[in-house]
Order: C-alpha cells, then structure tokens, then sequence
C-alpha cells in the first residue's frame, strides 16, 4: 500500500492507494464508523458496478443518486441534506463518498453544512477524481452562473484509492481523467510529462503499474501545493487550474454536460493556454506543440471544434466573468513559459483573450 499525507496540521489525512483495497476497506474505516452502520452516497453507475465489492467492516446505508454533472445541483443537494436528516447522521459522523467527481464534491459540499460541519471520506472511482478532485478539500455545486461557485473548504478525513475501480470505467473517462494527470507534469514536473509521453497509451490501454504509478506521482504533487497553499491564497494552488478557464468556459457553452466531460474541457483549454502563452512569446511553440500532441494521441480535444464548440471569443470569455477565481475585477490566467514552467498572469486583458480566441480551430 501506498501513503501519500497531506499535511495540514491537526486536519491532516491519509491517501491511500493499493489495488483491491476496495474489498478491504474494512481495514482502514473502523475508526470512521459510528455503531454498526455508515451511510455511503454513490451514484446509480458506481453502485452497480462497485457497490457489490465495497466491504466498510459496518452495515451500509446506501444513497444512490443519478449519474451525471446534473447531480452537482442545488436540488440533488437539498434532497441529499435531507436523507442524511432522515437518517440522524450528527456531527460526529462520517459519510462517504463513493463516485467520481460530481459525487466528490456533492457529498463533501453536504457534508461541509450539515449541522454546520461532519466528516466524510473519498472513495473515487474515476481516475480524474483519485488524480485530482479528491485530494484538497475543494467541495461545490454548479448553478446557472457557472461551475463550482457554491461551495466550500471542507477536507475529507481519508482518501482511500483503489486503481481496480478504473477497470469497468468507460474508456471516455479514463481519457478525460488522464488529462489531470498530463496537468501536472504541465505545471511543475517536465520529467513527469516525459513519462506521460511514454508511458501515456499503456496507461489508457489499461496498464496497471502505470495507472498506480501516474495516480501516486499526481496525488504527491496535489499533495505538496495543498499543503502549502489550502485555500489559494499564496497563488501557489491556482496553479492546478492550468487549463481551467478556458475549459470552464467550454464546459458552461455545452451546458456542463455530457457534450464536453470536465478533463476533456481541461485538455482543451491547457492546449489553449500553451497556444496563448506562445502567441505572447512567453513559451516556446514547440511546448505548445508538444502539449497539443500528447493530449491529442491520449484522444483528447485540444480545439474549439474538438470540443465541440463553435462560439466566438466575446462569448466565450463572457463565461469567464462568472469564473470563481476572479476578484478585483480582474481574472488570474494560469500560463506557461515552458513544458513544467506555469506561472499566474494577472495582468492579461480579456479582450486579447476573445481575439486570440477568434482566431483558434
């Protein structure tokens, strides 16, 4: 087994990562069970595929909601909140969250307000939540204004990961989660990149040396920055939004649906960030180059048309107004001066974003 810590004083916790460690879950819930049962949220995919293999050592509660990004609602969050009054979950209780990311950060919003806070613990399932959303206590729903603007700070006591569960996942997902993991050599690592380059096909074929491998050097990293900079506040997180308002504003022009899933807009908008940073003269094209490339052989969009989307730059950069990580009136970019090399621009004027926008495929 693996054990990544994010250190955050007396809210610090565990990651981790063993394959099968589903079916032994028991081992490491104990001490988050109150009595004989634990109430664990999941979504009707997850269930069906996972909920038979998942052993807490207790009975489980089940609450099993819809599949989709639908679910990160204020109404799934309503009628979540008040299942869990129903089922007299207090304070002092854990509640799981057994899904991907939508259920990650549903359950950890839920959890964050009920009777002003509970615990609850990650058990992702998708590879872009054990990669990424998981790790880092950033929990919210989405509302017509735009993705994650309510929300809240709320880290899980455990992050339990098992690399199994990535085996009865589409082949679409894993795709759109491997575009957190080519983030992160993006941001810091260029030698992870490297490895992304070489070992990315034996990754998406199903490789398993390589997918425990790619999860335990993306969580170390996600890691490191959290427990550096919790809530952003240093600008050393917002670097893990590379890729982020571009895709955010792809994602909100598709509905925040199943048109465009949330790594595949990430992909696409690191694509973009690197062009924009090279069109600036800030980056090298060939890294620009070379980022487009790795995403589009992992068979990710790195396009406006490759997401799907058709929409000019004054519409799409009227979505990023509502971004979340704006203030002052001004909006933070996340850019590149290389391959490892990302840096926060707050000086970018939004005008030559829509115009350089404009001019992309």
């Amino acid at each position: 087994m693996r054990r990544i810590d994010v250190a955050l004083g007396d809210r610090s916790y565990p990651i981790l990562i063993e394959s099968g460690l589903l079916g032994r879950a028991d081992e490491v819930l104990g001490p988050f069970v109150r009595g004989d049962r634990i109430v664990v949220v999941t979504d009707e995919n997850v269930w069906a595929a996972r909920g038979a293999k998942l052993d807490a050592g207790a009975e489980i509660v089940p609450i099993v909601l819809p599949a989709g990004e639908a679910t990160k609602s204020w109404g799934q969050l309503a009628a979540l909140l008040d299942k869990l009054l129903e089922l007299a979950v207090e304070r002092s209780d854990h509640i799981v969250a057994f899904g991907g990311g939508v259920i990650g950060d549903l359950v950890g919003f839920a959890a964050a307000i009920l009777k002003r806070g509970c615990g609850f613990v990650q058990i992702p399932t998708t590879l872009l939540a054990q990669v990424d959303s998981s790790v880092g206590g950033k929990t919210a729903i989405n509302v017509p204004a735009g993705k994650n603007l309510v929300g809240a700070f709320h880290q899980p006591s455990l992050v339990l990961i098992d690399p199994d569960c990535l085996d009865t996942l589409p082949p679409r997902e894993v795709r759109a989660g491997y575009a957190e993991v080519v983030k992160y050599g993006l941001i810091g690592d260029p030698g992870f990149f490297d490895w992304c380059e070489a070992n990315g096909a034996a990754l998406l074929a199903g490789d398993a040396a390589a997918r425990t491998q790619a999860i335990a050097v993306s969580v170390a990293a996600k890691a490191a920055i959290v427990g550096e900079d919790e809530r952003e506040t240093s600008g050393r997180r917002a670097l893990l939004n590379l890729g982020h308002t571009f895709g955010h504003a792809l994602e909100a022009e598709t509905g925040f649906s199943d048109r465009l899933l949330h790594g595949e807009g990430v992909a696409a908008g690191m694509a973009l960030a690197f062009r924009f940073s090279a069109e600036r003269g800030l980056c090298p094209p060939e890294d620009a180059d070379r980022t487009a490339n790795v995403l589009a052989e992992a068979g990710l969009p790195t396009t406006l048309a490759g997401a799907g989307v058709a929409a000019d730059g004054a519409r799409l950069t009227a979505h990023m107004l509502h971004d979340k990580k704006a203030s002052g009136g001004t909006l933070p970019f996340i850019l590149a001066r290389g391959i490892g090399r990302a840096f926060v621009d707050k000086s970018v004027d939004l005008a030559d974003v829509a115009a350089f926008l404009d001019r992309q495929p």
